[in-house]
This record gives C-alpha cells, sequence and structure tokens, in this order.
C-alpha cells in the first residue's frame, strides 16, 4: 500500500459543442440507440460506456453492500449527477458504479432533478466509485478530473486494467486534481477516510489475467 502525492493531471478543457444542452443531446441518443444505455457527458465528450461484464456489475454491487453493512446507509447505486451551476450551460453528466451521499435528496434537489431531466447535483456526492471496463481510459482521466474539480471528497478507482484499486482524497477543484492517493493491489483492502469501512477488493474480478471484456 502507498500514499502520495498524485501527479499534475491535465487541465479540464471546455466543450467545443454546439450550444445545444448535453441533457437534450443525451436523450436524443438514447431514444435512437436499439438497446437500452445510460450515456454519460464528460468534459463536452459524449460517452456510451460498454455494456458492462458480469465481474463489473458483481463487483460494484459487493462494494455498494461493503458500505451498507458499515452503516453508510446513504451508499447507492444508479443516480446520475449534473455539474454546473444554476442556469448554467450543463458542463458534465456522470452515472457512477457505485456512491455515496452527503445527504438523502431534499426538496430543493428532487425539484433540481425534475428541472434537469433526472440528474441530480452533483454536489451531493461524498463519495463516488468506478470499476474500469474495456474505456478504462475515461475513469483514470476525464471522470478523475470532473470528480476533483466538483470537489468530491473521495474517489475509489478500482482499475481492473492494471490489478490495483486506488483511493483519491483531498481535491483540489482549481487544479481538476486530488491531492492524496492510496494504492492496493487487487485483492487486498482498500484503506479509506473515516467514516468509511477499508473496502475488501478481492470481489472484484476481471483483472489483467482474467479475459476482461
Amino acid at each position: 500500500m502507498t500514499t502520495a502525492e498524485q501527479p499534475l493531471v491535465e487541465p479540464m478543457t471546455e466543450s467545443k459543442s454546439p450550444q445545444r444542452d448535453p441533457i437534450d443531446l443525451l436523450i436524443a441518443i438514447e431514444e435512437a440507440w436499439e438497446e437500452p444505455i445510460r450515456p454519460e457527458c464528460i468534459e463536452g465528450m459524449v460517452v456510451v460506456p460498454p455494456q458492462p461484464d458480469d465481474d463489473h456489475n458483481q463487483g460494484a454491487a459487493e462494494l455498494y453492500f461493503q458500505l451498507r453493512s458499515a452503516g453508510i446507509t446513504l451508499a447507492g447505486l444508479g443516480n446520475g449527477y449534473r455539474s454546473g451551476r444554476r442556469g448554467e450551460r450543463t458542463r458534465n453528466l456522470v452515472v457512477p458504479d457505485f456512491y455515496v451521499q452527503r445527504r438523502k435528496p431534499t426538496d430543493i434537489d428532487e425539484a433540481y432533478r425534475a428541472a434537469h431531466q433526472g440528474w441530480y447535483p452533483i454536489d451531493m456526492l461524498a463519495l463516488v466509485g468506478e470499476i474500469t471496463s474495456t474505456n478504462h481510459e475515461i475513469d483514470t482521466g476525464p471522470k478523475y478530473r470532473t470528480y476533483a474539480a466538483a470537489g468530491v471528497p473521495v474517489y475509489v478507482l478500482v482499475n481492473r486494467e492494471d490489478g490495483h484499486a486506488y483511493a483519491h482524497t483531498d481535491p483540489v477543484p482549481d487544479e481538476t486534481r486530488y491531492r492524496t492517493t492510496t494504492t492496493v493491489k487487487l485483492g487486498e483492502k482498500l484503506p479509506l477516510p473515516e467514516p468509511y469501512p477499508a473496502l475488501d477488493t478481492s470481489v472484484v474480478g476481471g483483472g489483467l489475467g482474467d479475459g476482461l471484456s
């Protein structure tokens, strides 16, 4: 296990897409797609995640269960979150594999969700978790910067590509990075800051030697 200063990352860039709100664009993509999908918009890029394999889905469910079993009652799955201040154009739309919210949605949060067609405000997030698939570069680059820029306190990244799990903490929003990263090999326990439990990463399959798809 190592804890170290996170290297500098590239700054987040502005979207160069037309002035159509990304929410409307994602709705059009979902309607046109033959299979059920939940696209995202990250740093101005529309991302259609690959259909996750069973190892990915089971891993996310098991990590969520570990959080819930430790009394983290606001852990969840399935919600989408938007970054962009009220009245401003949407910057990012993300659907974490698992997460912990700071609060149960208030009436204001639900009004925000209704106004933005199903997306909650990203400032509700206390922790986000991602498990890599074939588009692992999205989780290690653009999503890392997006969560840091939004000030999400903890970003748990389970990287099946390199066989390690990471806990990024202490966000520096203006620099779109996290100040501290704790790293373990997959199969080991990943320490998290209080009040969270250490996560047993042995529940996540699909490492380098397991035929990641």
